[in-house]
């Protein structure tokens, strides 16, 4: 007897009498990891970064997309709205599918259908063209959210706080270095090639992603897609946790987003006068940060989820000080950059600790509903910091930063008490 015939024999005796035989067969054939490996976290982390980067290489290129398609360089702004729109609209209807279908396969899908978006954007030759791969690229970049998701339920109880960690340190890490990389390559062969570059890797990195990702058993939600889309929202109802660190979410990614849209305008004008290359070299600052705060996961998994809160959200309100010197000291506002982005990486990981202990059958639709947030106070953040500097300057920059991160701590001790540390 062969070793096929005889897992199938004993698939055939040990199958309960309720359950069909073709669903029971197939569950044997379902890897039970014990735990999420290594390079399985270090993949997601890699496949993030790239997917999350997807959304922000366009930011230095805005002048090169305009004279290479005749469009007006007060029009062609509206291509980092149609990037951030289609990515809203990823949050609402595609990640709470992880709660629905095989994550393993939509996983996959997403990232191949973006490296044929990202392939599109490249070869748009008309600008209805690019807004609508861009559209859609910023819709399947939401990739990221199910593979945070996917990650936490991969992981043990013991290590799902320093797991979403690690893969939420690679979106950071792609958002950081997504305008220094795009830059780089666009100076040696044009925007376009930015685009097919990473198209090549999305391609590749779905071919890995089908042969590594273990198959998982499907969620078992019951409900329609319909049902599922309404229960999102209702999850902002019933759930206090979500709505207490969403909005922990929305300041901070305000915050962070008043320094990032913000800081070229100071560092490229007189007396500085920095390149748009050396400008980006801050964004390896923000990276140190990052990785730094990579324990905080380690830190919730210990129970201290709320102690890290409020310290990162002082540091972050701290964090402006060094910041306002941008101005006469690059080296204080590297120091702030750093400062920054720990306190803000180290809030998002205990966030997404907290809310996915919060609902374990409900991974992707809590992350998704929390995103939200994110997505609201990048918006809020970018358009704020803009109008400000060119209205009252950097230092009236640094006050509003300051100020949404205070807003932030207040919000914390105020809604503390109400909150279960995670344990």
């Amino acid at each position: 007897m062969t070793a096929d015939t005889d897992s199938a024999t004993q698939c055939r005796v040990r199958q309960p009498s309720h359950i069909p035989p073709a669903e029971t067969c197939e569950s044997s054939r379902i890897e039970r990891s014990p735990g999420l490996a290594p390079k399985l976290t270090l993949l997601f982390s890699i496949t993030c970064a790239l997917a999350v980067a997807n959304v922000y290489f366009a930011q230095p290129l805005l002048d090169a997309m305009a004279q290479s398609l005749g469009v007006a360089s007060s029009m062609i702004g509206i291509v980092v709205t149609a990037t951030q729109v289609g990515y809203a609209l990823g949050l609402l209807f595609i990640v709470p599918l992880g709660d629905l279908v095989n994550r393993k396969r939509l996983i996959v899908a997403q990232v191949f259908l973006s490296a044929l978006a990202l392939a599109a954007v490249g070869a748009a030759q008309q600008w209805l063209a690019l807004l609508s791969a861009m559209i859609v690229m910023g819709l399947l970049a939401v990739v990221v959210q199910v593979l945070v998701a996917y990650a936490a339920v991969l992981a043990t109880p013991s290590q799902r706080g320093q797991a979403v960690g690690t893969v939420t340190s690679g979106i950071v890490l792609g958002i950081l270095l997504a305008r220094f990389a795009s830059g780089l390559i666009a100076d040696i062969a044009g925007w376009r090639a930015v685009y097919f570059v990473s198209s090549a890797l999305m391609l590749t990195l779905a071919t890995v992603l089908y042969k590594l990702v273990p198959v998982t058993a499907a969620p078992r939600h019951q409900d329609t897609y319909l049902r599922l889309i309404r229960s999102l929202f209702t999850l902002f109802i019933t759930e206090p946790r979500l709505r207490a660190r969403g909005l922990l979410a929305l300041l901070i990614f305000a915050a962070f987003s008043v320094l990032w849209t913000s800081m070229v305008l100071p560092l490229s004008a007189p007396p500085l006068s920095l390149s748009h290359t050396a400008i980006g070299l801050f964004g390896l600052a923000g990276v140190a940060g990052a990785l730094a705060a990579r324990r905080a996961g380690r830190w919730a998994d210990q129970g201290l989820g709320q102690r890290v809160t409020g310290i990162s959200l002082g540091l972050l309100t701290l964090s402006w000080l060094p910041i306002s010197f941008a101005q006469t000291s690059l080296l204080a506002l590297v120091c702030g950059v750093v400062l920054l982005d720990f306190a803000v990486q180290a809030v998002h990981v205990t966030n997404q600790s907290v809310i996915f202990a919060a609902r374990p059958d409900a991974h992707s639709r809590m992350v998704g509903a929390y995103m939200c947030f994110y997505s609201v106070g990048s918006a809020l953040g970018a358009a704020a910091a803009t109008l400000v500097y060119a209205q009252w300057g950097w230092m009236a920059v640094s006050l509003l930063g300051a100020l949404i991160s205070a807003a932030a701590l207040l919000l914390w001790f105020v809604t503390s008490p109400s909150q279960d540390d995670l344990h």
